[in-house]
């Protein structure tokens, strides 16, 4: 059994002697996605800093969360345990999963994007044991992503799992209305090639500095330096489909010199823009052959 206290589901999971990694796949920005294998183990998660989405792949019906009775788990069903929330786990039996790890702030930005929605309309359900199609797919093109080391599928699968959480309905207090965050996304869209102050959101807003942080950051998930970050990389991508040069694509999307994107862009997605580049022109080539 593992005692120690641990941040993450992953590193309770690194410190049994029964689990074993089978791939694994650094998404970038506080993503990762990781094949495991257990047998023969109770493995407790204190309050870990991070989501992490499961997937059973094989096996499964020699596994029960202690915490939760005795219902067991069985391949294609799917656990999702939320930041900070405690579980116990006993394995009986070998089996296969894989884990997708987000952080709070990536998995709220990205549901706040990819939804246009205040970020505190995601509601993140804690669930053992489901069948849900929308999650399950998506964990299971990260597997085979995770396998052949796949980035650009594993965007796509994580970005597909985040869509298919429904925005819920919830009273909304502080944060920014609807028509500050689109002017705000507009005018950020229209200068990713030049610097972006604080200040300069603040004006648009007609909120003091402070403010304009804090209630950005509630509607958003994230601050708005980590937004715009990441629209620049996304800009970035689009860009990387063409044939610009990078030094030319550093500069429209606001970065000082080609190795400055390039040490961004490995932070936010886990590989280089050239690589990024390579992976599309070959999956280009795959489409065409096709």
């Amino acid at each position: 059994m593992v005692e120690a206290m641990v941040s993450t589901v992953r590193h309770s999971l690194e410190a049994s002697p029964s689990a074993r990694t089978l791939a694994a796949l650094n998404l970038g920005d506080g993503r990762s996605v990781a094949i495991w294998e257990n047998r023969n183990d109770r493995v407790r998660y204190e309050a870990p800093a991070h989501h992490a989405f499961s997937l059973y792949l094989t096996g499964g019906d020699g596994t029960r969360r202690v915490d939760r009775g005795r219902e067991c788990g069985r391949a294609g069903t799917v656990c999702i345990m939320p930041e900070g929330r405690n579980s116990e786990w006993e394995i009986t039996a070998p089996f296969r999963f894989v884990h997708l790890y987000l952080s709070d702030g990536g998995l709220k930005g990205a549901f706040s994007r990819i939804h246009d929605r205040d970020a505190r309309c995601l509601d993140l359900p804690e669930v053992t044991f489901v069948l849900a199609p929308n999650l399950a797919d998506p964990l299971a093109r990260l597997a085979e992503a995770a396998v052949s080391a796949d980035l650009i599928g594993a965007d796509g699968a994580v970005a597909d799992l985040v869509a298919g959480f429904r925005p819920s309905p919830v009273q909304l207090r502080g944060g920014l209305p609807s028509f500050l965050l689109r002017r705000l996304d507009e005018w950020i869209e229209a200068h990713l090639d030049q610097p972006i102050r604080l200040s300069d959101l603040a004006r648009l807003t007609d909120l003091s500095e402070f403010h304009c942080h804090r209630m950005f950051r509630l509607s958003r998930g994230v601050p708005p330096n980590v937004w715009i970050a990441q629209r620049r990389i996304e800009r970035a991508k689009d860009l990387l489909r063409t044939t610009t040069p990078i030094a030319e694509i550093a500069a429209a999307c606001g970065f000082s010199s080609a190795s400055y994107l390039t040490r961004v862009f490995k932070a936010q997605t886990g590989g280089t823009p050239a690589a990024y580049r390579g992976a599309m022109e070959g999956k280009t080539i795959e489409g065409r052959a096709s």
